[in-house]
């Protein structure tokens, strides 16, 4: 009988995804024990943390380089947690990085592992599959398409849904939102979503800022900023032009995404929750020159936004790097305004997205997954 579970989950999208694991294992056995690393929504679900997300939440090999000591050390620690605690499971949510290096120390100690989210082996190298096999007990995959590529290479492996599903709430009807944020419901909206983690924003909100003050001017829109829930809203005035003006939306990202007319997404997660309202967007994606070209070396797909890559094809337009302009996402942003045929196509192939991400209940997949492990 599983008994305790350590989990681990290095950024915000992990910590909503790990949230729900966290609530059905609770509902389904009371008394279990879950430590590890995570963020409020974990916290709030009943996990005791070790670590909280925003001290792990680094993105790009350069930056992970810089974080090095703290990280070595935080692997040491949870190693050691595994000694004087012995979770019956380990499990490791999305976070490749630090988790596939971690998945083999807790190996050595004869606990079993659970892989929540495949890391993108789809997008960087295939190999890297057979590095997991008789380290990985279980990989649980929230696209359907992994399935095949864990099978292949001698691994157990389970398509459980993808859980955006099941977190795609909306408290606020579009007045009541409008209204709670100063938003006049009259006029068009214009979301940014700029990531989650600081990096992010440091790199690319300036350039979405000024972009939307133009679009403002020329659209006459609304322009809202949703602000992850561990950041400040501090931190986006500090890359904020001056004379332009933003409602900043705490909390209420999803209804941000929904009432949009058009949407400006980092690259990630996000794009694929965006998606999920079928509301029409602008992929951006800009880090530092040497980890781009570090990556542009590895990865093996043409696309960089999770969106088109579920898709097969390039449904939204990208924009990436030295392509992230002010006059090029106005130029955009524009013609998907007044271009009615385009935004209707774009809505339909966004419908198909959602569709191929399964039905809801990933997270109980994934917690009856973990309780049906037999401890080692």
């Amino acid at each position: 009988m599983v008994q305790r579970v350590m989990m681990i989950a290095g950024e915000a999208s992990g910590d909503a995804h790990g949230a729900g694991v966290v609530r059905e294992l609770k509902k389904r056995q009371p008394s279990i024990e879950i430590f590890g690393i995570g963020g409020e929504k974990m916290k709030q679900a009943g996990m005791a943390l070790t670590y909280h997300v925003r001290e792990l939440s680094f993105m790009g090999f350069i930056e992970v380089l810089k974080h090095l000591p703290l990280i070595r050390s935080v692997e040491r620690t949870m190693e050691q947690l595994i000694v004087l605690k012995k979770p019956d499971v380990v499990v490791l949510i999305d976070y490749p990085g630090f988790n596939l290096r971690f998945a083999r120390k807790a190996k050595k100690h004869g606990v079993k592992i659970v892989y929540y989210i495949s890391p993108q082996v789809w997008a960087w190298k295939k190999g890297r599959v057979k590095k997991m096999r008789g380290v990985v007990d279980a990989m649980l995959v929230v696209f359907p398409f992994e399935e095949e590529i864990y099978r292949k290479n001698g691994i157990d492996v389970q398509f459980v849904g993808h859980p955006l599903l099941e977190e795609l709430t909306v408290e606020f009807t579009r007045d009541q939102f409008c209204k709670r944020f100063g938003v006049d419901p009259r006029r068009k909206i214009l979301a940014l979503i700029p990531g989650s983690r600081r990096q992010e924003i440091e790199n690319i909100f300036s350039v979405m800022a000024r972009a939307a003050g133009q679009l403002q001017r020329d659209e006459q829109c609304e322009v809202v900023v949703a602000v992850a829930p561990h950041l400040h809203q501090k931190l986006f005035e500090m890359h904020l032009p001056p004379g332009v003006s933003l409602h900043f939306v705490e909390n209420a990202t999803h209804e941000a995404m929904k009432y949009a007319d058009l949407a400006i997404v980092t690259s990630g997660t996000a794009t694929l929750e965006t998606a999920c309202f079928e509301t029409p967007m602008v992929v951006v994606y800009r880090t530092s020159w040497l980890t781009y070209a570090i990556a542009r070396a590895l990865v093996r797909i043409k696309n960089i936004g999770l969106v088109n890559i579920v898709a097969g094809k390039r449904i939204v337009p990208e924009l990436v790097q030295g392509d992230v302009t002010v006059s090029k996402i106005v130029a955009i942003a524009s013609e998907l305004f007044h271009n009615a045929d385009r935004r209707d196509g774009m809505k339909r192939d966004l419908s198909v997205v959602r569709g191929l991400l399964g039905a809801k209940g990933a997270s109980a997949n994934v917690a009856a997954a973990i309780l049906a492990m037999n401890p080692a």
